[in-house]
Protein backbone atom coordinates (compact mmCIF):
# COMPACT_ATOMS: atom_id res chain seq x y z
CA UNK A 1 0.00 0.00 0.00
CA UNK A 2 1.31 3.03 -1.23
CA UNK A 3 -1.61 5.98 -1.45
CA UNK A 4 -3.26 7.80 1.17
CA UNK A 5 -6.74 6.76 -0.12
CA UNK A 6 -5.89 2.87 0.10
CA UNK A 7 -4.96 3.65 4.04
CA UNK A 8 -8.31 5.46 4.55
CA UNK A 9 -9.96 2.84 2.64
CA UNK A 10 -8.29 0.39 5.51
CA UNK A 11 -9.73 2.71 8.47
CA UNK A 12 -13.41 1.46 7.50
CA UNK A 13 -12.64 -2.35 8.39
CA UNK A 14 -11.93 -4.47 11.27
CA UNK A 15 -9.89 -3.10 13.69
CA UNK A 16 -7.51 -4.60 16.35
CA UNK A 17 -5.72 -3.35 19.12
CA UNK A 18 -2.77 -5.04 20.55
CA UNK A 19 -0.22 -3.29 23.08
CA UNK A 20 2.58 -2.58 20.58
CA UNK A 21 0.22 -1.37 17.20
CA UNK A 22 -3.31 -1.12 15.98
CA UNK A 23 -4.36 -3.96 13.04
CA UNK A 24 -6.41 -2.29 10.66
CA UNK A 25 -8.11 -5.37 8.27
CA UNK A 26 -9.93 -4.00 5.13
CA UNK A 27 -11.16 -7.12 2.32
CA UNK A 28 -10.50 -5.10 -1.36
CA UNK A 29 -13.31 -6.57 -2.82
CA UNK A 30 -10.81 -7.30 -5.63
CA UNK A 31 -10.30 -10.55 -7.88
CA UNK A 32 -6.69 -10.12 -6.42
CA UNK A 33 -5.93 -12.77 -4.15
CA UNK A 34 -2.22 -11.07 -2.45
CA UNK A 35 -2.74 -9.35 1.12
CA UNK A 36 -1.55 -5.87 1.12
CA UNK A 37 0.13 -3.71 3.48
CA UNK A 38 1.16 -0.86 5.16
CA UNK A 39 3.11 0.91 8.06
CA UNK A 40 2.39 4.08 9.86
CA UNK A 41 3.52 5.53 13.34
CA UNK A 42 2.72 8.98 14.16
CA UNK A 43 5.32 11.62 15.17
CA UNK A 44 3.76 11.41 18.84
CA UNK A 45 5.66 8.05 19.04
CA UNK A 46 9.51 9.89 18.28
CA UNK A 47 11.26 11.18 16.11
CA UNK A 48 12.54 10.01 12.72
CA UNK A 49 15.01 7.32 14.36
CA UNK A 50 12.74 5.90 16.44
CA UNK A 51 9.71 5.96 13.81
CA UNK A 52 11.78 3.80 10.92
CA UNK A 53 13.11 1.41 13.39
CA UNK A 54 9.32 0.77 15.02
CA UNK A 55 8.95 0.39 11.15
CA UNK A 56 11.83 -1.82 10.29
CA UNK A 57 10.87 -4.21 13.04
CA UNK A 58 7.38 -4.59 11.64
CA UNK A 59 8.36 -5.26 8.63
CA UNK A 60 10.69 -8.13 9.63
CA UNK A 61 7.21 -9.38 11.72
CA UNK A 62 4.95 -9.32 8.35
CA UNK A 63 7.68 -11.36 6.69
CA UNK A 64 8.08 -13.75 9.50
CA UNK A 65 3.82 -13.97 9.70
CA UNK A 66 1.63 -13.15 6.78
CA UNK A 67 2.81 -16.36 4.91
CA UNK A 68 0.74 -18.32 7.20
CA UNK A 69 -1.74 -15.44 8.70
CA UNK A 70 -2.70 -12.80 6.24
CA UNK A 71 -6.22 -12.35 5.28
CA UNK A 72 -6.03 -12.97 1.58
CA UNK A 73 -7.58 -10.39 -0.88
CA UNK A 74 -7.48 -7.81 1.81
CA UNK A 75 -5.44 -4.60 3.12
CA UNK A 76 -3.79 -4.88 6.26
CA UNK A 77 -2.36 -1.42 8.17
CA UNK A 78 0.10 -1.73 11.39
CA UNK A 79 -0.49 1.53 13.29
CA UNK A 80 2.35 1.71 15.39
CA UNK A 81 2.07 2.26 19.21
CA UNK A 82 5.10 3.52 21.68
CA UNK A 83 5.37 -0.46 23.24
CA UNK A 84 6.65 -1.78 19.37
CA UNK A 85 9.93 -0.42 20.08
CA UNK A 86 10.81 -1.94 23.50
CA UNK A 87 8.82 -4.94 23.13
CA UNK A 88 10.25 -8.98 22.49
CA UNK A 89 10.42 -9.20 18.60
CA UNK A 90 9.01 -12.84 19.61
CA UNK A 91 6.50 -11.42 21.58
CA UNK A 92 5.82 -8.81 18.66
CA UNK A 93 5.36 -11.59 16.21
CA UNK A 94 3.16 -13.65 18.56
CA UNK A 95 0.71 -10.32 19.29
CA UNK A 96 0.84 -10.12 15.16
CA UNK A 97 -0.05 -13.76 14.71
CA UNK A 98 -2.95 -12.91 17.60
CA UNK A 99 -4.16 -10.03 15.59
CA UNK A 100 -4.63 -11.96 12.23
CA UNK A 101 -6.43 -14.55 13.71
CA UNK A 102 -8.90 -11.95 15.35
CA UNK A 103 -9.10 -9.89 12.33
CA UNK A 104 -10.48 -13.27 10.14
CA UNK A 105 -12.77 -13.93 12.78
CA UNK A 106 -13.86 -10.86 13.10
CA UNK A 107 -14.42 -10.69 8.63
CA UNK A 108 -16.09 -14.16 9.53
CA UNK A 109 -18.66 -12.76 11.92
CA UNK A 110 -19.57 -10.16 9.45
CA UNK A 111 -20.09 -11.88 6.52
Amino acid sequence: MTRRSQFLAANAGVRVPMPAFVLLVQPRGDEEADAGHGITVTKKIGGAVIRNRIKRRFREAIRAVYPDAAVSGADHVLIGRADALTMEYSRLTADLAKALGKAKRRLADRA
